[in-house]
Order: C-alpha cells, then sequence, then structure tokens
C-alpha cells in the first residue's frame, strides 16, 4: 500500500465517521456514472441554487451533477466570522452555531491520508480551483471552507475546540473568482480521527486521544472540512474541483 489521499463522505443523520466511506473520485471502474464527488443543491438534488444564495442541500453525484448518491451533512454559511467572533453555519436547514461549535461528524467531507508506516504531515493545503490549474479558481461560483476541530459530538461552548496549528479563527476562507489562488492551511499531524491535540488541548472533554502537536506520528490522519458554496451567475458549475495537498516525514 502507497500513501494515499482520499475523500470521504459524512452522510446525513450518521454520527460514526470513523469507518466513511470513500467516494470515488477516480472512477475505479465499478461506477456507471463516472468519477463522483460533492455537489451543491437547492432543496433536494437536482434542483438550482438561486444566484447569490449558498445550497440548501449537498450530495455525492458525477461530473455532470445528474448522480443521485449519498445525502451528507449540510453545512451552509450563514455568517462570515472574524478573528475574534466566530462565523456562523446552518446544518442540515437548523439554526445558526457558531463555527467552533460545529462536530466533526457534522461536515459533510472528510479527507483522510493513510500511509503503510507512521508519519507525521506538515504544509497541508486546500484550494478551490476551476480543474485545470490549481492556481485558476473556480469558474462562477465562491466557496466558503471551514476546517472543524471538534471530535466531541457536544455543541455546548463548555468544551472548547481542539487547536487548529496554523489558524486562529474560527471564520469561514472565502474562494472566489475575484480573489484568485488562494491556498487554505490545515492543521498539521490532525491524527487518526482528528483526535491528535497538542499542548494547548487541556480539556479531556475535548476529545483527544493524543497531544503530541505537529510531531504526531500515525498511519492516518483525518481533516473534517465544512462547505458552502453560491453561484455568481446562472448554469450548473463543471469547472469545479477541490485539490488537497501535504507533504509527510517520518
Amino acid at each position: 500500500m502507497a500513501a494515499e489521499i482520499t475523500f470521504h463522505k459524512n452522510i446525513i443523520n450518521n454520527t460514526h465517521t470513523a469507518d466513511a466511506t470513500a467516494i470515488d473520485h477516480k472512477d475505479t471502474g465499478n461506477n456507471a456514472h463516472g468519477k463522483e464527488g460533492v455537489g451543491f443543491y437547492g432543496l433536494s438534488h437536482g434542483l438550482s441554487v438561486p444566484v447569490g444564495s449558498v445550497q440548501n442541500t449537498t450530495w455525492v453525484t458525477n461530473e455532470a451533477g445528474t448522480y443521485q448518491g449519498s445525502q451528507l451533512n449540510n453545512t451552509a454559511k450563514t455568517a462570515d466570522g472574524t478573528d475574534s467572533v466566530a462565523g456562523k453555519v446552518s446544518i442540515n436547514g437548523a439554526g445558526d452555531l457558531d463555527l467552533d461549535l460545529l462536530p466533526n461528524y457534522l461536515c459533510p467531507l472528510n479527507i483522510r491520508f493513510t500511509n503503510p508506516d507512521s508519519v507525521r504531515v506538515q504544509e497541508c493545503k486546500l484550494m478551490i480551483f476551476d480543474k485545470s490549474q490549481t492556481s485558476n479558481p473556480a469558474s462562477g461560483v465562491t466557496t466558503y471552507v471551514y476546517e472543524a476541530r471538534r471530535p466531541t459530538d457536544s455543541q455546548s461552548n463548555t468544551i472548547p475546540n481542539l487547536n487548529h496549528r496554523g489558524r486562529n479563527a474560527n471564520s469561514w476562507v472565502e474562494f472566489s473568482p475575484t480573489l484568485g489562488a488562494v491556498e487554505m492551511t490545515m492543521t498539521p499531524s490532525p491524527g487518526a480521527s482528528g483526535l491528535n491535540g497538542d499542548g494547548n488541548d487541556t480539556v479531556v472533554a475535548a476529545g483527544y486521544t493524543s497531544n503530541g502537536g505537529q510531531l504526531h506520528s500515525a498511519v492516518r490522519h483525518d481533516w473534517y472540512v465544512a462547505l458552502s458554496a453560491k453561484p455568481e451567475s446562472i448554469g450548473s458549475k463543471s469547472d469545479y474541483a477541490l485539490y488537497f495537498t501535504l507533504e509527510y516525514l517520518s
């Protein structure tokens, strides 16, 4: 087994993310519908998102957006957030929740890195691009991204997030056609199920199983990602993709 990055779906109403099923984004030949990805829709699959609004539902779909796969947890941005004030999210149509109270399992996407031997990972970056060049923004759509660091199921503010290690603000990161190329820094060495904290994580109820920080080595590292998309013009958006990269060291 070689080092590999895979993408996994967090299905709506399913709290068990540890074995989340992989999204077949490479198309292994088993799917009549071709490559799978994440798609954003209105009130149901196949319904458009109004221009200037964010999505109501999130699904696994194909490149054309015609395949109706699993329905994923929907994380709709309701407020941006700043360095001092947490952004807001609506989960599956519920009322506003502070981003720093968003549990991992309620994000639609789990990004996973695996390696035969234990390694630490650094320079972890996420980009939204046009499927051609990572330096080109996606065409006709603005995307908001947030990395959750909350392995506990609790949405109580008495339990803190795990430290992001590289990003302090609990706010959405914006990828839009007007901003050009943007790289989002993700947590180094999050560990399996994102359970590795650091020396700043001291509250056991927060759910960490280790606090080795950036020096933590594991055969698997997981990130949990909230996604929200806003079309800037009418029509389906197919020049659109997510890219994730990292360095790993023994």
